[in-house]
């Protein structure tokens, strides 16, 4: 149960001093202080003299019951202020016998505080001045009046269940804007309303209203920052109409939550705002929500989604005193003209973390059945009185509402702008079902009236009437993970590993400090022998006969000998030589015999010189070494030979080059994520999500590794951590578009369809902002401002990177029968859409529908899709392309899933792009498009599935002829499914292309190796030389370096391939072709090394095996097995 704070609390309102302040006659007016609340007197003060300073002591107390039985409520105190009236005395004059009083002016005491937990607080208020007060004209250099205020309450009006549970709804109605033509400021006064309901206490409905709008004339755009004000009447000075601290600031239309927010409605809106008649209220109401109606509040956006605010006027004529009441419905709707609706989203405030929405809505005329199948509501503010949504979601179980007007009630009768509905429930008996659409059918029932029936609602729609309105709450409806959480759960579960300092100990150690004590003898030695004949080296130079050496060696030894420094040498090793026998032979005890000691003295004495030698040479190297020129293998050619093996399907090889760049460089996460994209390719999921985590501990705020650990723990069903990760990447970077998206399948993922529009919606939002932001940079970059084909395609983008309608439907496709058919893969699509768009009654067609019915119905219509494992695993894995630095199409984003479905492909999480292919294929932005042909070739051809990879190739081609990377993926297709000859054209095409396919080192390799099969050797030689010109690797040398073989080039034939073999020395074929050059060159000692090589390394080519033993037959060796 709720618990009800007691009856009875006194809030006290003191006023301690005024300053500043003056009368109409002389410096030292008599003046009296008036409090009211809730159109209530509480009292007024003593009458105060004012000091000639202008101060006055008032110390004035007033007081109310606060009672939420009955009287003055929380909400009441939410949005009623206390009025402070201060009235100047006049002195009597003669024969007069009343006091004659002036009122000066009002300060405004806003009571919010003390439902923020607040028991006191004390404030200074400005003194605003009523028409015709001394205070409205100040003198230049005099302060503005004001009053110092004490509000006190004994104890909190809130009980920390209700403070923790309940909260503050705001809604500011700013104006309408292009409103009708027939509005005329000229015109017979009306009163312009707006109104809304939102939940309240038990089943009742509390009633919103917005009064008095001001039609203005066109002319001129609305000031901001303005003030918001309250939506009280009868408020003396105009200043105390203003919220302290309240301000309506406006903001890009992009980034409001409306419907008017892209850039193709700037132009409408600007003109609307500056040119065009609007009705301005910029009042702010304010609702208390109590814990239930918390509850309720949240249930029924998520139920509704759509929120029905309505607008009317009706004319300001008083009705005769005695006939209020008789006022039949005729009589008042005949009242009730201009009767509209905007339909207001409110689902975003079900996003984690949102308290405010703001944004433009159209204004639709009030149609029963439309708002009826919009909100769920049939109820009208301001033609009806009672009132019953469907809570229980049952079609038909409506109740409709009474017919009483709320605007037959004159002005006097408006007491505050707000009222309740005091009106009962309804009898199941007086249930009305007249207006109702059937849900089962497209037809109305009989007594529905036509959708024509408002023809002054439809003047909205055809001036393109829109109200601006701001709904915020002071606490978030679901709270959102703090970015600080995020990170403790993401430590929690990958903590930071530290790179362990490698300790050599032990034998290891021990060897290492002896070739450092030999290596600093040697260089000891060295100096001594400069020191007594480097003169004479200088003057002979090489020229030293072996006499001459001797003879320096004999008087070195006598002076290191002489000089003791020959001992201090053997002092210095002694202590490596001693842990050398502990740590590598384990000799720590005396020998039990001489013999055993002379053994031991001369395995050591073996052991201790080939050390030696070791570390001399590591510090002398001779000439021969010197002279050899060493090619050292960057990370980046390691990762293309890496690339190479995987496309040719040598994983193992791949493996090992993977592995070398992360033994070079473990600290580097690059090679971590490349190592799992890897293990990805090769379905090693286990492998992958060690290596993603390991990148992740290296940096805790790495987007990219953050994004593949969610994708690893959505395929292996870690679905906690993975939300997780996607929650952390957004906060860590939230204009990445992917982290967005990726989050967005996650939630579809988990039927959570609210948040999921909310994570589309926030990726689409980024996309559309990135994409004006580089045209922005290209007009700069450029000069000029055209209106490109981009530009036009940029302000289509909406919801999911679609069009400017917030959502759209699904594809509307019936059988025969009449049934919706759903797919469970996106190739089904594919091949039904024909035979479903002949065999429909309706085209197939996107149809553009409300902003919150389409993400819904969409996640309806693939929850088959989307529920189900991607079952199809590569059993054999073929070449797969990917990006490399030398890239030069770029596709155009077009949606937030095809930038998915790159980041996706990149890193080989093959498993997870069908389910972003069937968002794809729906987007109203997306949809079949030549890229989207091209990824669905890419993972059938992963699949070894030729047939389909060729039939979406050829809707590919259709759509983009002219599309380089279309014929290099169907070079490759046809290369591998065993058509050279088709290959070979495709690969031509591509080539001959002003624009480079995405992917050319594998299409100039494959061409070049076809051309080698066809012996086409010179067209060869410059396929392989362009590609050893873009991206030098062992395959390019060595295709280069046979096809100058095959010319007879001998000389240019040896010099690529060994370039090949200092690439890579464990290439068999190399070496083969290594053996042929020098077996043809005569080199008879280099021809059998690299036939041994040739053997050793297992050559698989037996054709090409059979010409090397044929040539050395020719020639008479190159074979020293025979």
């Amino acid at each position: 149960m709720e618990q009800v704070p007691p009856v009875g609390k006194v809030v006290q309102i003191t006023v301690t001093d005024g300053y500043d302040l003056r009368g109409s006659k002389g410096d030292t007016p008599v003046t009296v202080i008036r409090a009211e609340f809730n159109q209530v007197v509480l009292g007024d003060s003593a009458k105060t003299t004012v000091s000639p300073d202008g101060t006055a002591k008032y110390n004035f107390t007033s007081s109310f019951e606060f009672s939420p039985e009955g009287g003055i409520t929380l909400d009441d105190l939410a949005h009623k202020p206390v009025f402070l009236t201060v009235t100047e005395v006049l002195p009597k004059e003669k024969k007069q016998k009343e006091e004659k009083t002036l009122v000066l002016g009002q300060a405004v005491v806003d009571l919010l505080p003390l439902l923020e937990g607040e028991t006191s607080f004390e404030t200074m208020l400005p003194l605003h001045p009523v028409q015709g007060s001394p205070l409205e004209a100040p003198r230049p250099g005099v302060k503005q009046c004001s009053l110092e205020v004490k509000v006190f309450v004994a104890e909190p009006l809130l009980t920390t269940v209700q403070a923790a549970g309940s909260n503050l709804l705001k809604v500011t109605l700013e104006a309408a804007y292009s409103v009708p033509e027939s509005f005329n400021p000229l015109g017979p006064p009306q009163n312009y309303m707006v109104g809304l309901q939102v939940p309240a206490l038990g089943e009742k409905d509390y009633p919103i209203l917005f009064k008095n709008g001001t039609l203005k004339l066109g002319g001129e755009r609305e000031p901001v920052p303005r003030p918001k004000k309250w939506p009280i009447a009868n408020i003396l000075a105009p200043g105390a109409n203003n919220i302290p601290e309240a301000f309506i600031v406006g903001g890009p239309y992009e980034e409001e939550e409306g419907e008017l927010n892209h850039p193709e409605d700037r132009e409408f809106r600007s003109q609307a705002e500056c040119v065009k008649k609007r009705i301005v209220w910029d009042l702010e109401s304010r609702c208390y929500l109590d814990p239930h109606a918390v509850s309720s509040f949240q249930k029924r956006i998520a139920d509704c989604r759509l929120w029905p605010v309505e607008i009317t006027r009706f004319p300001l004529v008083n009705v005769p005193k005695g006939k209020a009441g008789k006022v039949d419905k005729n009589e008042d709707e005949s009242q009730l003209s201009f009767h509209g609706v905007a339909y207001v989203n409110m689902v975003p405030l079900l996003y984690p973390g949102v308290r405010r929405i703001r944004g433009a809505f159209h204004v639709y005329p009030y149609l029963d059945t439309t708002v009826y199948e919009k909100t769920k509501c049939l109820f009208s503010l301001f033609r009806d009185t009672g009132h019953h949504l469907i809570q229980n979601n049952k079609v038909g179980a409506v109740t409709s509402p009474l017919p009483k007007s709320l605007v037959s009630k004159t002005p006097k009768e408006d007491k505050a702008g707000r009222e309740k509905d005091t009106d009962g429930k309804l009898k199941l008996g007086e249930v009305q079902v007249s207006s109702v659409k059937s849900q089962s059918s497209d037809t109305p029932v009989e007594g529905e009236a036509p959708l024509s029936h408002n023809p002054e609602g439809q003047q909205y729609l055809e001036a393109g009437t829109y109200i601006v309105l701001e709904i915020e709450l002071d606490k978030a409806l679901v709270p959102k993970r703090l970015p600080e959480e995020l990170a403790r759960r993401v430590k929690e579960m990958i903590p930071p590993r530290p790179p362990l300092t490698r300790r050599t100990g032990g034998a290891q150690k021990a060897v290492s400090d002896y070739h450092t004590q030999i290596k600093n003898i040697s260089r000891a030695i060295l100096d001594e022998y400069h020191k007594m004949f480097g003169k004479q080296v200088a003057k002979r130079g090489c020229d030293v006969d072996s006499e001459t050496l001797e003879e320096q060696k004999c008087q070195l030894n006598y002076e290191l000998n002489c000089s003791g420094k020959y001992f201090a040498f053997k002092e210095q090793l002694k202590h490596a030589v001693v842990k050398i026998v502990r740590e590598k032979y384990l000799k720590t005890t005396s020998f039990e015999s001489q013999e055993e000691l002379q053994t031991f003295i001369s395995e050591l004495y073996v052991f201790l010189v080939d050390q030696m030698h070791v570390a001399l040479n590591q510090i002398m190297l001779d000439d021969v070494q010197g002279s050899v020129a060493t090619i050292p293998s960057s990370s980046e050619q390691l990762r293309l030979f890496a690339f190479e093996a995987e496309v040719s399907e040598n994983f193992d090889v791949a493996a090992v080059y993977y592995e070398e760049r992360l033994v070079r460089e473990p600290q580097n996460l690059e090679h971590w994520l490349d190592y799992g994209a890897f293990c990805l390719l090769i379905e090693d999921n286990i492998k992958a999500q060690e290596c993603f985590r390991k990148a992740l501990s290296l940096n805790e705020s790495h987007t990219h590794s953050l994004l593949l650990c969610g994708v690893l723990a959505v395929l292996m069903e870690n679905y906690e951590q993975a939300e997780i990760f996607f929650e952390d990447a957004t906060c860590l970077d939230p204009t990445n578009v992917v982290a967005w998206t990726l989050l967005g399948l996650y939630y579809e993922i988990q039927h959570n369809d609210i948040r999921m529009e909310m994570a589309f919606h926030e990726a689409s939002k980024q996309l559309q902002a990135q994409m004006f932001q580089a045209q922005v940079t290209k007009q700069k970059s450029t000069g000029t401002i055209e209106d490109t084909d981009e530009r036009k395609a940029e302000a289509n983008l909406g919801t999911w990177g679609a069009t400017k309608d917030a959502s759209v439907t699904v594809f509307k496709m019936e059988g025969p029968q009449g049934s919706v058919a759903v797919f469970s893969t996106v190739d089904e699509v594919l091949e039904d859409s024909p035979k479903l768009q002949s065999e429909s009654q309706e085209p197939l067609l996107l149809q553009y529908q409300d902003p919150s019915i389409g993400p819904k119905l969409s996640s309806m219509v693939f929850k088959e899709l989307s529920s189900k494992k991607e079952a199809s695993k590569c059993q054999e894995l073929p070449p797969f392309l990917h990006p490399t630095p030398h890239s030069v199409v770029t596709p155009t984003a077009t949606s937030i899933f095809m930038e998915t479905i790159r980041f996706l492909m990149k890193v080989n999480a093959v498993q997870y792009v069908d389910r972003v292919l069937a968002h794809e294929l729906l987007c109203p932005h997306g949809g079949p498009s030549c890229e989207y042909f091209l990824v669905l070739a890419q993972t059938h051809l992963l699949k070894k599935d030729f047939a389909k990879a060729e039939e979406y190739l050829q809707q590919a081609a259709q759509m983009d002829y002219l599309n380089p990377n279309v014929w290099g993926l169907k070079g490759h297709l046809c290369f591998l499914s065993g058509n050279h000859t088709e290959a070979k054209a495709c690969y031509e095409r591509t080539v001959s292309f002003v624009v480079d396919a995405s992917e050319m080192h594998f299409i100039f390799l494959r061409l070049g190796l076809i051309y080698l099969e066809e012996k086409e050797y010179e067209k060869a030689k410059k396929t392989y030389l362009q590609a050893c010109k873009r991206s030098p690797s062992c395959l390019t040398w060595l295709g280069l370096g046979i096809a100058c073989y095959r010319l007879d080039e001998l000389t240019e034939a040896e010099d690529a391939l060994s370039e090949a073999n200092a690439l890579n020395n464990y290439n068999a074929e190399v070496w083969a072709y290594l053996a042929l050059v020098c077996l043809k060159a005569g080199r008879q000692l280099e021809a059998e090394q690299a036939y041994k090589y040739t053997v050793k390394l297992k050559l698989k080519d037996e054709a090409l095996l059979a010409e090397i033993h044929m040539v050395q037959e020719m020639v008479g060796f190159g074979d020293p097995s025979f």
